[in-house]
Parts: C-alpha cells; sequence; structure tokens
C-alpha cells in the first residue's frame, strides 16, 4: 500500500482567465508531472529565477500550473527506476524544474530518472540546498573556466553581486579552491562580512569608474558575473589576457553591448553557464565536488534564512527589491536534517 497520501501541499503557480498568482493548494500526485522517481521532499532553497516564477516579474515557466522551486532534495517513497530505490536520499536541480516540468516547492514529487541526483556523502539536504542552483551555478562557472586554462597564479578572480546567493558562494568556493576572491556588490555594509567568507578585497559597484576606451587597465584574472548589463560589459574590459569570465546570470539586464577588442586583443573568453541544461554526468560530478573538496566552508553562515512553504512570499520579495542576502532553504518535511 502506498505511503503517500491522497493530498498534499504544494506551491502552485497559474497564469489563465483570473490572471497570474501562485499559492499554496493541496494537490494529488495525478496532478503533478510524470517521473519514473517519486520523493517525499526534505528540503528546497530559493534562487532569483524562484522569486521571478512567483511573483510574475520574469516569465520562467513555459507551461501552467506548475509547481514552483528549481532545487529539491528529499527520500525516495516509490522508484520503477533500476537505478533508485525506496530510502535513497537525492536531489534535483535545474533540468526543467518549475519551467516544464513541476519543481520542489511541494511534499512529494516526481522525477525523471535521468534528472536525479544520488546525494553526495558528507553533504546533507539541507546544506545540499543552502548550496541549491545558485552555488551550482558558481561551482559550474569555476568547472568551466578551469576547462578553459583558469589557475589560481594567474591573479585574483572577481565575483560580482558578491552579497547574493550565488555571489557568496563563489566568494567562499574560489577561496576553498585556491584562488584569491575579489568581491564587487552594492551593499558596502557587506563588506566585512564577505571578508570573513574570504573576500581579499570589496568595491562598492557605485564607485566602479570603467572607462569609456574599449580596453581599460586589466584588474583582474577572471570573473564570475551573475549580474549581466552593464557590470558584464565592464568587466570584460578589465580582465587580464587570457582571463575566463564565467556568465550565470542576468540580475541587472540581458542586454550586453560590449566592443570585440577584449576576445580579438587579450584573449579573453566569456563562457556560459546554463546549470539548467547540465549534462547528469558532469551534474553528479559537481555535487560529488561540492560535498568535498569544493564544499564552501562558510555555508552554514552562507544560508541566512530558514522557511517553511507559508513563508516564502516575503522572500520572493525581498529577493525581487535586491535585498537578499546569501542564501535561503525550505524546509518541507521536519523531520529532514
Amino acid at each position: 500500500m502506498s505511503s503517500i497520501p491522497a493530498t498534499f501541499r504544494a506551491f502552485r503557480i497559474r497564469d489563465d482567465e483570473e490572471g497570474y498568482r501562485s499559492g499554496i493548494e493541496e494537490t494529488t500526485l495525478s496532478d503533478l508531472s510524470e517521473g519514473e522517481v517519486t520523493i517525499r521532499v526534505g528540503w528546497s532553497g530559493i534562487n532569483y529565477k524562484d522569486a521571478l516564477a512567483a511573483t510574475g516579474k520574469g516569465r520562467i515557466l513555459r507551461r501552467y500550473p506548475l509547481t514552483g522551486g528549481i532545487d529539491v532534495a528529499g527520500t525516495v517513497v516509490e522508484s520503477t527506476s533500476a537505478d533508485y530505490s525506496p530510502g535513497d536520499r537525492v536531489l534535483a536541480n535545474g533540468s526543467g524544474l518549475s519551467e516544464t516540468r513541476d519543481g520542489g516547492y511541494s511534499e512529494y514529487l516526481r522525477l525523471p530518472q535521468d534528472i536525479v541526483v544520488p546525494l553526495p556523502d558528507g553533504l546533507g539536504m539541507r546544506e545540499a540546498m543552502g548550496i541549491g542552483t545558485a552555488g551550482f551555478s558558481a561551482a559550474m562557472g569555476l568547472y568551466r573556466m578551469e576547462q578553459n586554462g583558469q589557475t589560481p597564479d594567474m591573479g585574483p578572480i572577481v565575483v560580482t553581486g558578491a552579497s547574493g546567493g550565488l555571489g557568496t558562494i563563489a566568494i567562499d568556493l574560489l577561496t576553498a579552491a585556491g584562488y584569491e576572491a575579489h568581491a564587487i556588490t552594492g551593499k558596502v555594509e557587506e563588506f566585512d562580512w564577505l571578508e570573513q567568507l574570504g573576500a581579499r578585497q570589496c568595491v562598492s559597484r557605485h564607485e566602479l569608474h570603467w572607462g569609456q576606451r574599449p580596453l581599460e587597465k586589466a584588474s583582474w584574472a577572471g570573473c564570475i558575473d551573475s549580474v549581466g548589463g552593464g557590470m558584464l560589459a565592464g568587466i570584460t574590459r578589465v580582465i587580464q589576457p587570457w582571463g575566463n569570465i564565467a556568465c550565470c546570470g542576468m540580475a541587472a539586464s540581458q542586454d550586453l553591448q560590449t566592443t570585440v577588442f577584449p576576445f580579438i586583443l587579450r584573449g579573453v573568453s566569456i563562457l556560459g553557464v546554463s546549470s539548467a541544461n547540465c549534462p547528469i554526468e558532469t551534474r553528479k560530478m559537481l555535487w560529488n565536488r561540492l560535498a568535498a573538496d569544493w564544499k564552501p566552508p562558510h555555508l552554514e553562515d552562507i544560508i541566512r534564512e530558514e522557511v517553511t512553504l507559508d513563508q516564502m512570499e516575503a522572500v520572493f520579495d525581498r529577493i525581487i527589491e535586491g535585498g537578499a542576502k546569501g542564501r535561503s532553504v525550505v524546509r518541507i518535511d521536519p523531520s529532514e536534517d
């Protein structure tokens, strides 16, 4: 007999003749996207993309209704997959969650077997969701940079949007990986905290003066950027020869107005980071590293807030307004760590 209740709670997002709206609903397993692996959800997390989807400030979902939440960790309760059995602890992030299929803001969830990642040893569910897509994107950015020749001895790596979820984990991750990390943020009151996470230098984005030339004095060996727009354009002009820029987001703008000079005269590379579409074997490898040599040493400090499904909306609003600091996690099953 199934241990799954007839109805359970989920944070559903709708867009129909009654307008765009989101909130907690009673739902059933048959209402949710299909998949070979059914889990009891323990934890989720809140990312910028989740806030855009929940508030309707960004057109993230490709069909409606869907359950929100691009990150999820839980315990398998039913499985028709040979790879997973009841009791297995697993996670998933990106991979169409809360975009083309139901996401993690639900007490139960069905997942396709080809997007499921075994929860690595050395990482609890809460920790995994504290890292979440934000931290996974930072790790994928560093991975791509190192694939393209980035090494610590080339010089410091600057992180934009440094006080947000992706930025804080990027600072912590870079430091753990042996790099000198620098931070750019609009929140000067967070300088001390960023330095505690490992930032060797903090710069206010309000005091940046890129100049108007296509190339300016090279200041950094590389960058992990989650801001986009004018910030990313300015960064291209101040990266040293053969440095890499990992493009992880567009918190400010999707636009990019620059010249080809950084690329053809300094050999600078912009590397795209698509965490949602990361191949599953690479995804598993990166999660294993995030549980081992790349595990953020200050993760508990970066997790600034723990909320329930009922408390998420205030977090969404704060993220959209630019008031986020570090990471917020969502406890869905009180019995899970």
